[in-house]
Parts: structure tokens; sequence; C-alpha cells
């Protein structure tokens, strides 16, 4: 007899509607498995059957096999336990032949018979309505975030004990009140931005808050290089706060990433403001843009998606994880290579980085009270390859504040205001390409709309090997973001030149 069940596997945030067949038939007594399962999945062999001797049930004591369709689609995590338990007893007749067509179902089993949490709920549910799915069955401490999706019913449950009594199995009612799991907390994450930090509490630094004010209208990467203390991490923590709220398609993406990766609380909704990571320079290339031995795991950047990826200390990361950004901040995804098949991620974010200009951070000002050689300076900025600097494009001086420079300063509050207006410019006229701010235009696209006179300056430079062709194409996004700020409708010539300066300023 054969039994059938529809569970959901995911491939990065992609998710695939599966088919669990179950087939019990005379021999031996054996649980076989195939389907391309990962180890973890593997390992459900042996759950499945502890959870349906703990609910009372008897196991068929026959040759079960289970496939898992389609075949060639790599197979990975716990989440599909639910589904495996439910097509074997249809297939041993414990349960209605058709129960398990019915809905489409998600959790891991314990070896008491309780439905224990998954990860990816929220893609997994979003893939499941995408394919028709009415009903989807689910941990009962999933249904808030699972009830994210619309045109889905969620039907939470706390054990299988009690699944199966819904599903004509008399002899499981007495066992359906099994005792509540405990929900699972959520995965301490990267840190993120105070809720009650301003930018009113960063003093002085009047230079460094206006390229923050562009770096928000614009959604431009930024460079931060100044002695300690200065106020850097405090400016790019603020920066979360400028930004507007995500859009709703955003907003469902950045929630499953961090549904993935187990750091989402579903009693908080839809993730609706950018999130902020900011990970110790000491993390491996796999912690920053995702791991995994078979099929990769989201990392930091596709934490930080349509928000704010900040690296403090900028030069003390590894070359090696510094050079995996680059293809990230030009393609706004993140394509994992792993030994079951590739995962893409997506990875728009604003990457902003602050760096001491020397080891010792003294290398500032007339007199610099620096104890490093030439040589250590020299390489110590270096680090910071050309390559990704060339795809940052504002690179700000922070110096020490002086007590002339401690005046009132302007609330997040009142900078907002502003950088919404001047993205509300940039959306309106770059709507029909599909782009949502000047960091997104293309080269051509700026090149052909941006006033002849305006260029002069960044042509000369241009010429003289001082920016690259892509270094002028993003110069020309910030002199739109500076437009876009000032309420003109076009950048002129003054909006370049301040643009150029912010890319090619120095330290001195």
């Amino acid at each position: 007899m054969i039994g059938r069940a529809r569970g959901v596997v995911l491939a990065g945030l992609a998710g695939h509607v599966i088919e669990v067949e179950a087939h019990v038939a005379p021999g031996l007594p054996s649980f076989t498995l195939v389907g391309l399962p990962d180890t973890a999945l593997s390992e459900a062999r042996e759950r499945v059957r502890a959870a349906v001797a703990s609910s009372r049930l008897t196991w068929p004591a026959r040759r079960v096999t289970v496939s898992l369709s389609p075949a060639s689609l790599p197979k990975s995590g716990a989440g599909t336990d639910l589904a495996i338990a439910v097509a074997v007893l249809a297939a041993a007749g414990l349960i209605r032949a058709d129960a398990g067509m019915s809905a489409v179902h998600l959790g891991e089993l314990g070896l008491d018979g309780r439905v224990r949490a998954v990860r990816g709920v929220l893609p997994a549910v979003a893939a499941a309505a995408k394919a028709g799915a009415r009903v989807v069955v689910v941990p009962d401490e999933c249904v808030a975030e699972a009830a994210l999706v619309p045109g889905v019913e969620v039907r939470g449950v706390r054990s299988l004990a009690q699944l199966l009594a819904a599903y004509g199995n008399s002899d499981a009612h007495e066992l359906a009140a099994l005792a509540t799991q405990a929900p699972l907390a959520p995965e301490p994450g990267s840190a993120s931005p105070d809720v009650m930090a301003d930018l009113a509490d960063v003093r002085g630094q009047a230079e460094a808050r206006a390229a923050l004010e562009v770096a928000a209208a614009g959604g431009h990467h930024l460079l931060m290089t100044g002695p300690p203390g200065v106020g850097k991490s405090m400016l790019a923590t603020r920066l979360p706060g400028l930004l507007p709220d995500l859009s709703p398609a955003d907003a469902v993406e950045v929630t499953s990433v961090h549904s993935l990766a187990g750091t989402f609380d579903p009693s908080v909704g839809l993730l609706t403001r950018p999130p902020f990571e900011a990970p110790h320079h000491s993390a491996s290339a796999a912690a920053i843009v995702g791991g995994g031995a078979a099929l990769a795991r989201p990392g930091a950047i596709s934490r930080a998606h349509a928000g704010v990826l900040f690296l403090d200390e900028a030069p003390e990361f590894p070359t090696r994880v510094l050079q995996t950004l680059r293809q990230p901040l030009e393609r706004g995804e993140v394509v994992l290579h792993r030994a079951l098949g590739a995962t893409r991620y997506p990875a728009r974010f604003q990457l902003v980085m602050a760096a001491n200009p020397c080891p010792c951070g003294k290398y500032y000002g007339p007199h610099p009270e620096c104890t490093c050689t030439p040589h250590v300076r020299r390489t110590y900025l270096h680090r910071l390859s050309g390559p990704l600097l060339d795809r940052v494009d504002l690179h700000v001086d922070v110096r020490p504040v002086r007590r002339v420079d401690d005046g009132p300063a302007e609330s997040t509050a009142v900078v907002a205001a502003r950088v919404a207006q001047a993205r509300e410019r940039a959306r309106a006229r770059l709507a029909e390409h599909g782009w949502g701010s000047n960091a997104q235009a293309h080269g051509r696209w700026l090149r052909d709309h941006t006033p002849r006179a305006a260029c002069t300056d960044l042509w000369r430079a241009l010429d003289h090997g001082v920016v690259s062709v892509r270094g002028a194409d993003r110069t020309l996004r910030v002199a739109w973001t500076l437009a876009d700020l000032a309420g003109e409708p076009a950048p002129d010539a003054a909006h370049v030149a301040q643009a150029l300066a912010l890319r090619t300023r120095e330290l001195a």
C-alpha cells in the first residue's frame, strides 16, 4: 500500500514543494529513505520511528520505503519529518489514505512525538502558497510566522498524536494533549543599533554627518577614516534610522532570510525596518557571505539585505573576507557553490566601513604623534584593496571634535525627513527603469541624463587617472543624490565637484 504527503524543502530562499511517498510491503522489517536526503534528513528514519512509538501507535513491522520526489532535487534539514510520518502511517492504514495530500506539512519530530519548530517557515509557506496549497500544517510556535503569508490556512500542531487524531486515528486521541514544547529562542545575531540612538547624540562632525545624509539619501556605500574615539561607530549605527521603511516586497524577503538564519522573532511580525549587521573583524568568510557543507546558509551580508552592513576596523578583517564583498556589491546577491548545488541569497546592502589611519590610530593632523613606520602605515590601509574601494561611493575623513564644534545638532527625525524627500524624487525619476535609488542607476543612463557642462571636472579627473570609469559612474550617482537633497531637477557642476571630492579626499 502507498501513502502520500506533501512537504517543502528550501534551496536558499527558493522553496520547492515535494511529494513524500511511502510504500509498506511484506518482507523483513526495514526503513529505507531515498531521494537525495542529506545527513539530517536521513536521520529522520529514527526520529519518525521513535515519535510514532511515543504516540502509542504500532510501527509497521514490514519493509518501509519512503521516496522524496522529485528525486533529482537535493533535500536537506529535518523539516520533512512530519510529512514522512504522515505518509508512512497512511500507507500502513493507521490514518485516512487521503489525509496526507490535504495539506502541506512542515515540522521536525522529537523522540517523544512533539512537533518542533524549524527554520525558514516563512519562505517555505510562501512556496507552498505559490504552488497552490491552501492548508499548511506547522509547529504550534511557528503559526504566527506562517500566518504572515496571505491566502493560506495555517494549522498549528503540538504533537504528532494531535495531528493523527485529526486525521482519523482514534487511538491517538488520548495523547493529543501532549505538553506544549517551550518555544525555541531565536539564535543571537550580529549587533543591532540601539532603537533609541539618535543622530543628535553625535556632537560636531558636520562633514561626516553630511556624508551620512548623502549615503542614506542615495543608498551609497561609505568609508570613514579617522583616529579612535571620534564617533565613526556612532555615525554608522545611526544610519538605519535615516533610511525609509522597507517596501512590502523587501519586508517579506528580509524576514524570509532572517527566518532561514534562525534570527527572526515571529512575535514582531514582518521586519519593516532596515536591518543592521556588524560582524566582528575575526569573523570568517563563511560567517560573512554564508556557508555550510552541503547547501549554504545565509551569512551577515544576506542578513543585512536592504539594510546596512557595518565593518568596524575594516583593515583588520582578513583580505579573503573583504574580497568576497566585491561580487555582492555589484550584483546585489551572493551565489554560494557547494557539493549539492548553488544557492542564491539576496545581498543588496549598504556597506559602511570604519578605519583608523594607521595601526596606532594617531597619524592625523599637521603634527601626528604616530609611532608606526611609513611601511606599516602604507600597508595598513592597503589591506582595503583598490577594487573594493572603487566600489565605495563616499570617502570621508572624521577628525577629532573641538569644543568650538560642540553646538546644537539635528536629530534623526529631521535628517530622515530630508532623506525621505530626496528618495521620493529619485524614485519618481527612476521608477520606470525599476531602480529604487540613485545607487542602482546604470552608468549609461547617468551619462546620458547628466548635463554635459556639469561633467567637465569629472572627465578631466578621468583623463588624469584620478578616478576609474566605474568611479566616474559612481560619482555621477552621488551628484544626483546631492541634487535631490537640494531639490534640483539635475546636478550642476558644483554637485559633480562635491561628489568628486567625496571620492578622492585623503586624511591629512
